[in-house]
Order: structure tokens, then sequence, then C-alpha cells
């Protein structure tokens, strides 16, 4: 029987998960001045650890779970079904803002760019998406066995500062304000234990491996989705291609090893 002290280690442990992003806000605040190559790396790097995860961890983990529910074909055909979705979904919402808005937009660099802005916003958007069922998963494992739950905060948390890193670049560098660039990259971490609070709430009586399954390969679809068609192209605009294509490998390396921990 799950206890009241259970359900609250559970949610320090995530909560301690999602507080790492702001590690990598930190690191964003040491910046002084403009440095595009600096900027044009985070964004690769940030692209990296999604394109990773989604491909690497999410997705195979949701064929997993739907496997141990339908046959191996069935499984894989609901993944890539919920993947679409999300790819569809992000499309949408794209296609619906107007092109003078469009953070996807090619802008060039300025001090104060608000485009670039709305880069910082979208990420700390997609982050955020990406760290609510992530809370909820790491909440779930601790609820049912510490020493998988221990290893799994360690690794997330690891991966939780570049994404900070990433959040808090564009935020910087567009803004020149550091208290914007810790919040928004403090709010897109906090989603971690947010997912752990919608789990306490409302979705353990109800939880299933299915349901668990499907979002995490629609929110593969959406980080892949912003990975390819916003800061890929958003390492290449600043002219620094080496710069962005090492952050991208970086970010991989990193969410290759934090996986390895696990």
């Amino acid at each position: 029987m799950i206890t009241n002290n259970d359900m609250l280690l559970a949610f320090a442990l995530t909560l301690i998960a999602g507080l790492s992003t702001g590690i990598g806000s930190l690191i964003a605040l040491l910046s002084k001045k403009t440095d595009t190559r600096f900027l044009s790396a985070s964004l690769g790097l940030s692209a990296g650890v999604m394109i990773y995860v989604s491909f690497m961890e999410l997705m195979p983990e949701s064929v997993h779970l739907l496997s141990g529910i339908y046959g191996e074909k069935e499984a894989s055909a609901y993944m890539l079904l919920a993947f679409f979705i999300g790819i569809g979904l992000i499309a949408l919402i794209d296609f619906l803002v107007p092109e003078d808005e469009n953070p996807h937009e090619i802008h060039t660099f300025q001090g104060n760019d608000k485009k670039l802005k709305r880069t910082g916003v979208m990420m700390a958007l997609a982050i955020g998406i990406h760290n609510f069922p992530e809370g909820l998963a790491t909440f779930t494992s601790a609820l049912t066995d510490l020493e998988i739950a221990i290893p799994i905060v360690f690794a997330i948390a690891i991966h939780n500062i570049p994404e900070g890193v990433a959040v808090s670049v564009p935020i910087y560098h567009s803004t020149g304000s550091r208290r914007k660039a810790f919040w928004y990259s403090f709010m897109s971490g906090m989603a971690e234990p947010i997912g752990a609070l919608i789990g306490i709430l409302f979705l353990i009586p109800f939880w299933t491996p299915s349901i668990n399954a499907l979002l995490l390969a629609l929110v593969s679809g959406i980080m892949v989705y912003i990975s390819f068609d916003e800061l890929l192209p958003s390492t290449e605009k600043y002219g620094h291609h080496h710069w962005g294509i090492s952050g991208v490998i970086l970010g991989m390396a990193i969410m290759a090893v934090s996986l390895l921990i696990i």
C-alpha cells in the first residue's frame, strides 16, 4: 500500500531532477556578451538532447510498454501513430502562427531579437512538455522501487542541465535579462514536479501502461519536429555550422552517457 511518506519522497526526488535545469541556466548567466558561437552550440546541444532521447529512450520505451498489451507489430503501429500525431499537433500550431510572428522563420541575430526570444520560449515549452511525463515517470518509479528511481533521477538531472542552458541562452541574448533567462529555464524544469503532482491528484487511480506509452511517443514527435524545424536551422543562421554540429553531438553524447548510468 502506498503511504503519504512514499508519495512525499517520490515527489522530492522528482523535484530534484526538475531543479537541475537551474544549474544550466546559471551557466548561461556567465555569458557577459553575445557570443553567437556559444549560442549556435547551445541550440545544437538542445537538438541533440531532444533527438537522442526521442529515438533512443522514449520511442523504444513506448513500444516496450505497448508490447506487453498488444502484439509486436500492433505496438509499433500504435507508437508510430502517436509519434506522428505529436508531429502533426506542433506542425498545426506552427501553421496557425502568422509568418511575421513565427519563431521558425530565419532572421538575422540582434542583441534584442524578439524572434530569438520566441525561440527560447518555444524551447522552454517543448522541454516542459517533455519534462511533464518524465516527472510522472520518475514519480511512479520512485513509488515502485527506490533502487530504480535514484539512478533515473540522477540521469534525468544530468540531461536537464544542457536543457537549462539551451533555454536560457536565447532568452538572455535576446532580452539582456539574466532574471528572465533563469526564470524561463526554471519554469521548464518545474514541469517535472507538476507532472508528479498530477500523478498524485488525478492519474494514479487511472494510469495504465498504455496511456503512458502513447504519451511518450506523442512527446517524441513534438520534440523531433521542433529540433528539425527550429533548433537545427537556428544553429546555421548564425554562421557557425561546426559549432552547431558539435553541440548536437555533445547533446547526444551526454544523453548516451546518462542512459548508460540508468
